[in-house]
């Protein structure tokens, strides 16, 4: 290769890290632009097969680790994460679509066509998939999170979860740059080409019917009440908790002549000790008689024994209130709670209601849970970071999405939101729009059982079979000399 061909190549290799990287980095993170996610691994998948094995694995780490920069601020400032796991995050994330891109450059020069369309996007899947399994923070920044504002690509996660979603966003591209990068093959292309386009398509139409269709369901009244004044931002004495209670109960007087059916109060509004609990429980149980609605409130309950991130259900016939205790804290925030070990189901005249807080709604498996009850709709206090209200709120609607069930979520420091089973967010409000910020608004509770409730995780494990499939079939080359034995 002479300079100038050299330099060309050197070009061409630059802009497409650039392109992938800038594709990245708006099409991923707190506020992405979805349509940029399914284009931005193709620059990268176009000019692997140009490079060598280690070029193409630096390239494409450098470039995703660019793009990865848009949680740099989420990291370091607002989840406080030292610096050296700041790095180490985005290093490894980075790290693995290297690695997908350089699986994929095996298989385009070992000239498997069908097997370089697969390897990317079930490879991701099976990483996402063992990476959700392992962390503590489960599904959170999962790449599928970036499709939310995309609401017929979110309805196969009613069938292969928030896998289906990964594999469909990285099949695109991947099956782009096969087409391109692996030479010869007219026949196998148009069947390739085909046969994805086939397969998207009815995985579009598919969302577009069910997101037409209306599923029996009856209508509730909800309110969600939230503050974010500095005052307000966790109460540790009696005096203060009882004080910011009270406000709260205030607030929601002012809503129920609209008649919410209930009414949701953030996660860990104050700190509750035994020696004030039934005081606390007084002051939200009348709540609940005089506005004729279950009230959820989010408290840490301190005793002898311990603390609990709890939600406590207050009921309008006065009866004793119920208790969740959260199941997934955030490290190293929440690790001084006790784990909880039960689900909570309230069985209405409108259907199975449950309750579960903030970081519980990152682990499908509970969802699941949730949804092998039959519940209707979930009842979340939350508490958000500002940055991340958008996306943490969505992360939590996409399990309804999953599991046929509508979701009012409360968080502080974030977005009111109440959504559907089909992901359609019916109203929102962002918590920081007044002292008090409150959202009422008409919310369908009819549950759906749907085939990844049913089946879970299946999708997931189907892409670890076919990425072993592809990773171990034969080159081109071999495939012809053995068949010509």
């Amino acid at each position: 290769m002479d300079t100038g061909q050299s330099q060309l190549h050197l070009s061409l290799t630059a802009v497409a890290a650039l392109l992938s990287a800038t594709a990245f980095y708006f099409g991923t993170g707190l506020h992405p632009i979805w349509w940029l996610t399914w284009l931005a691994p193709l620059p990268l998948l176009l000019v692997s097969q140009q490079l060598s094995g280690r070029a193409a694995f630096i390239v494409s780490w450098l470039a995703a680790l660019a793009g990865a920069l848009n949680l740099w601020r989420y990291f370091h400032h607002d989840l406080e994460a030292p610096l050296f796991v700041t790095v180490l995050i985005l290093v490894f994330t980075s790290a693995a679509l290297a690695l997908g891109v350089s699986l994929f450059r095996r298989s385009a020069i070992r000239g498997n066509l069908f097997a370089t369309a697969l390897v990317f996007p079930a490879f991701w899947v099976a990483y996402e998939y063992l990476r959700a399994s392992t962390s503590p923070h489960s599904t959170a920044l999962n790449i599928a999170y970036s499709q939310m504002n995309f609401l017929p690509i979110l309805q196969i996660a009613s069938i292969a979860g928030i896998w289906g979603i990964d594999f469909c966003v990285f099949l695109f591209p991947a099956t782009l740059a096969a087409l391109i990068a692996v030479p010869g093959q007219a026949g196998r292309k148009k069947l390739l080409a085909a046969g994805v386009g086939v397969f998207l398509l009815v995985v579009l139409g598919f969302g577009d019917w069910r997101l037409h269709r209306r599923a029996p369901s009856t209508v509730v009244n909800v309110a969600l009440i939230a503050s974010d004044l500095p005052q307000n931002t966790l109460p540790t004495t009696e005096e203060d908790t009882m004080r910011l209670l009270r406000e709260y109960a205030a607030a929601a007087e002012n809503v129920s002549a609209r008649h919410p059916q209930a009414i949701v109060i953030p996660e860990k509004i104050g700190v509750v000790r035994e020696a004030y609990l039934s005081s606390a429980d007084s002051v939200l149980s009348s709540l609940a008689t005089r506005a004729q609605a279950v009230v959820v409130a989010g408290l840490i309950r301190r005793d002898a024994k311990g603390a609990w991130n709890e939600a406590r259900v207050y009921l309008p016939e006065g009866d004793a209130p119920l208790s969740y205790e959260k199941h997934h804290m955030l490290p190293p925030f929440e690790s001084q709670f006790i784990v909880g070990t039960w689900r909570t189901l309230l069985h209405e005249p409108s259907g199975t209601w449950g309750v579960t807080i903030c970081k519980d709604m990152d682990f499908p498996r509970l969802s699941r849970h949730y949804a092998e009850d039959g519940a209707g709709l979930l009842l979340v206090p939350a508490w958000d970071f500002d940055s991340d209200g958008w996306l943490h709120g969505r992360m939590a609607i996409l399990r309804g999405v999953e599991d046929g069930f509508s979701i009012a979520r409360a968080p502080r420091h974030g977005i009111l939101s109440i959504s559907d089973d089909r992901g359609r967010v019916l109203a929102e409000l962002a918590t920081d729009s007044a002292p008090f910020a409150v959202l009422i608004a008409a919310i369908p509770v009819g549950h759906q059982a749907t085939f990844y409730s049913r089946f879970g995780d299946w999708f997931a494990w189907l892409n670890l079979i076919v990425l072993i499939v592809v990773l171990f079939s034969p080159s081109k080359s071999a495939a012809v000399q053995s068949a010509g034995m």
